[in-house]
């Protein structure tokens, strides 16, 4: 999600981040395969939260077409992108996968073309059309999630206001991440960026302004 921070002027320090535009993701995995001058070419298109878990699926693609020429892919995952033409001629494979994604406005998805070499060679402007029409057959009328910023915002509440709080972490089906006791309880919630606001408002007419927020109370994710 979003990592990026600012400093906002207001009685708690806070940082809201997103994008300028709409971001989106698949609610799950698409594939589809391309028969191209006897090489076949089967484009997957899969959700991933991160860097790690797009490794963990490229293994499981090479795993699974242990005869496969290349296994070409791109990753969109904010800070944690990448790209790989696999052997094949540099630009031609890798390239044209990302700039499909960045075409859908997709994030926190990778995209991988299995290739199975046919004999007979495309060139390099062939390769090209073959990966990029390998992946855009996948996204052809592909359902797309508009990804949400999270961030998890600390409030430090007494002790005779705790259950009320909960309650209204739960009616606004936020999630209570951590609890902390002490002199006093300390709740860390996740909720979209965009609720960061209006929560601040809420949870000080529930605790009647007695809620603390500490300084970096929430942070975007």
């Amino acid at each position: 999600m979003l990592s990026c921070r600012s400093a906002l002027p207001t009685r708690c320090a806070y940082s809201l981040c997103q994008p300028a535009v709409p971001t989106y993701t698949l609610p799950n995995a698409l594939s589809a395969e391309l028969e191209i001058r006897k090489s076949r070419f089967i484009g997957y298109a899969i959700p991933v939260a991160d860097r790690d878990a797009a490794m963990d699926e490229l293994r499981r693609l090479r795993e699974t077409h242990p005869a496969a020429t290349h296994v070409c892919w791109a990753l969109l995952a904010g800070g944690q992108s990448g790209m790989s033409d696999d052997g094949e001629p540099s630009g031609t494979a890798g390239r044209p996968i990302l700039e499909v994604l960045r075409h859908h406005d997709l994030d926190g998805v990778l995209a991988a073309v299995v290739r199975y070499y046919g004999g007979v060679k495309l060139g390099a402007g062939g390769l090209v059309r073959a990966y990029t029409d390998a992946i855009a057959s996948v996204l052809q009328d592909a359902p797309r999630v508009e990804r949400i910023a999270l961030a998890t915002l600390t409030v430090e509440i007494g002790y005779p206001e705790e259950a009320r709080v909960r309650r209204w972490i739960e009616q606004q089906t936020y999630v209570l991440e951590h609890s902390t006791y002490g002199m006093d309880v300390s709740l860390v919630i996740r909720m979209p960026v965009t609720a960061l606001e209006d929560a601040h408002d809420a949870l000080r007419d529930l605790t009647q302004g007695r809620a603390i927020f500490p300084p970096d109370s929430a942070q975007g994710n």
